[in-house]
């Protein structure tokens, strides 16, 4: 399984690298399910106007085309940098099986650094997370994106 994680993870490396070339904030996602990516998406946020369009997100609504379904149940969401609420949100109510992410984000990750919406007994559902596959990858691509806009 960890090779696999990071397979996928190296997928959705290269979407966060697309991002960056596009002047994005570098993030990249897939969703893969049953063993094949569905959806692949990066950061668009300036591009599209649009404050919805984190990586995850894109790939979360790509997925669910690419199935013919809302409910992602049986599916992994790859993604560079920790969810936010938002994504977060959109996991649960979308039924993901599992999230695996690169780098915690200390200013606003909700699974598990400031919040952890993945296990909130409140919530009608849960699903695993896999923390730090590729992290010191995700957060150089990230730190060097910053470093070059100072």
């Amino acid at each position: 399984m960890v090779a696999d994680d990071e397979r996928f993870m190296q997928l959705a490396l290269e979407e966060a690298r697309r991002a960056a070339e596009e002047g994005e904030v570098p993030i990249g996602a897939v969703v893969v399910c049953g063993g094949e990516v569905v959806a692949r998406a990066h950061n668009r946020r300036e591009t599209d106007a649009d404050p919805s369009a984190h990586a995850e997100f894109s790939a979360m609504l790509e997925a669910s085309r690419a199935l013919g379904r809302w409910r992602l149940t049986g599916c992994t969401v790859y993604v560079t940098l920790e969810p936010c609420l938002m994504c977060a949100g959109l996991m649960v109510n979308a039924r993901i099986d599992r999230c695996v992410y690169g780098a915690s984000d200390p200013k606003g990750g909700a699974l598990g650094t400031l919040y952890d919406v993945s296990a909130d007994p409140r919530l009608n559902h849960a699903f695993a997370v896999t923390p730090g596959v590729l992290a010191d990858e995700s957060a150089e691509l990230l730190r060097s994106f910053f470093r070059s806009r100072r």
